[in-house]
């Protein structure tokens, strides 16, 4: 049975096959030139690292271009991670994209006999939970985060385990809802967001417990998120639409089977307009400058729209 990163990378790769091949070929050949000589990728400035590497190799992966070459020299990177102390999302992002390099060119990243990695690993990550039943940030959290419950949950399970009582996780994504139908972030927040929902339905859906909730406020609310410029907002307090958020509402209106309650058409005319004329995307309209994690946003909606 594939996993949810699995899953959704082979729906965003036949949705992608389905787009211009120039666009295609124009943002594989910008993110190609993006590899760093020690494998791995970067964000607009400073060394590559594990977050960035994730999103570019799973960008080039659904456009059909990361070559074996392009994947061994990543593995070779994120190999090269491994004793690194890293930051909690630097981690996750590791084993995304440890997933990436073996499902596209079989290339280990893990040892698949090594448990010991895992074991510590899986440690780490369940010494972030707080007594709602989420994951905090940080060790040094005492609320639970639902973006980081959901990359939390989806970590696990790419190394083959399940959090420790995945009930309490979902009465944590369960009370997070808020009654306008999305989901908050932090239970401090005042508003509900496209991302915090997104992840919340992310997280039931890992959990195979996306039935336990009723969905068509999820979805009235997302549907009303979709901005005159045809992506989608953040919030309801922000303006403008942004590719993340367009991204992330897309794949989850999916998820529910409801992609076609909010205008395809209009999303995909957004996020054309977010490509730069020499290759990737950048984040929203204020933003004039492309990196890997907006072009795999910006690929990813375009493909959805397929």
């Amino acid at each position: 049975m594939l996993s949810y990163l699995q899953n959704l990378t082979l729906r965003l790769a036949a949705g992608a096959a389905k787009l211009d091949p120039k666009t295609r070929q124009l943002h594989a050949d910008w993110l190609i030139a993006q590899q760093r000589a020690d494998g791995g990728f970067a964000g607009r400035e400073g060394d590559s690292d594990p977050y960035y590497t994730a999103f570019a190799l799973r960008a080039l992966w659904i456009v059909d271009a990361l070559s074996d070459q392009i994947g061994q020299h990543a593995a070779s990177f994120l190999r090269s991670r491994l004793a690194h102390r890293e930051s909690i999302v630097d981690l996750i992002s590791l084993i995304f994209a440890a997933a990436i390099c073996e499902m596209a060119v079989g290339a280990e990243v893990v040892e698949n006999d090594d448990a010991t990695w895992a074991d510590n690993v899986t440690e780490l990550l369940e010494s972030l939970r707080t007594s709602d039943g989420g994951f905090a940030k940080s060790p040094e959290g005492r609320a639970g985060s639902t973006y980081q419950t959901f990359l939390s949950v989806l970590c696990l399970e790419l190394m083959g385990r399940q959090p420790v009582d995945a009930s309490a996780v979902a009465n944590f994504v369960h009370s997070q809802a808020h009654p306008d139908g999305g989901y908050l972030e932090i239970r401090a927040a005042k508003r509900p967001g496209v991302n915090p929902t997104a992840a919340a339905i992310g997280t039931l859906k890992t959990l195979g417990l996306l039935d336990t909730v009723d969905t068509e406020a999820t979805i009235e609310f997302l549907a009303e998120m979709q901005s005159d410029e045809g992506g989608f907002t953040a919030n309801t307090r922000i303006p403008f639409a942004d590719l993340l958020s367009s991204c992330t509402a897309m794949i989850t209106l999916d998820d529910l089977g409801a992609i076609e309650t909010i205008d395809r058409q209009a999303v995909a005319r957004y996020a054309e307009s977010m490509q730069m004329s020499s290759g990737g995307f950048a984040g929203f309209q204020l933003d004039q400058t492309a990196d890997v994690e907006y072009t795999f946003y910006g690929l990813a909606a375009l493909s959805m729209c397929q």
